[in-house]
């Protein structure tokens, strides 16, 4: 759905711009340098919307740091400004789409990854463009470290087993999988983004894959 433009949004968005990275390239290897003191694991999601999910985990877990990427400035101030009002000290934006991850950080830098509700590009020639291609796979699993994971939830039906085969080709580890999310003991159900607060309100499957980096 098109994204109505927010009336001075660059205004408001350079006014809130001590949390945003301007430049992700240039904290390759030295993220840990901008996090707090007691931060000792880094995490990323990409494409993290309006930033309710981010704002959770960066809340209840004051010894990680929460990169939050998304590309539309639209929503990301959204994201920006919940941030600003709650206070945290833990959590930062980079309003961007990042197209390879290793661009971004050194091999083994991160924790852990999280992609929640991708644009599935249903074209089999955008397949390229899915962020759980195996070429991109392939990305996540060098910059985490090992015992990293990367999580990764979806309504699509499709977009989902198209992951799965890729995870299958690259023989990754799966430690959790599911097709009914709120239907199953996972923990990962506890943290909801915006989409699936309302899909799953409506009934509507979540399809969940858990990785995790030997």
């Amino acid at each position: 759905m098109r994204q109505r433009h927010i009336k001075g949004l660059e205004q408001k968005l350079a006014a809130l711009s001590h949390h945003l990275v301007p430049d992700p390239s240039a904290q390759k290897g030295r993220w840990q340098t901008l996090g707090t003191p007691n931060a000792q694991r880094l995490y990323i999601e990409v494409g993290c919307g309006k930033g309710k999910f981010l704002m959770q985990k960066a809340a209840s877990d004051p010894m990680g740091y929460y990169i939050g990427v998304e590309g539309n400035e639209n929503v990301i101030l959204r994201g920006i400004e919940k941030l600003e009002l709650l206070g945290l000290q833990n959590a930062l934006f980079v309003a961007s789409y990042v197209e390879n991850i290793l661009d971004w950080f050194d091999p083994g830098e991160l924790s852990g990854i999280y992609l929640n509700f991708s644009d599935p590009w249903p074209k089999p020639r955008h397949e390229k463009r899915r962020l759980t291609h195996g070429d991109k796979l392939q990305g996540y699993m060098k910059s985490l470290k090992p015992g990293g994971f990367l999580e990764f939830k979806t309504d699509n039906r499709d977009l989902f087993l198209f992951t799965m085969e890729e995870i299958k080709a690259l023989d990754l580890t799966v430690e959790e999988q599911t097709e009914n999310l709120h239907d199953s003991t996972y923990t990962a159900k506890e943290t909801l983004t915006e989409y699936e607060e309302k899909f799953s309100s409506w009934g509507k499957s979540i399809y969940y894959v858990r990785i995790r980096k030997e």
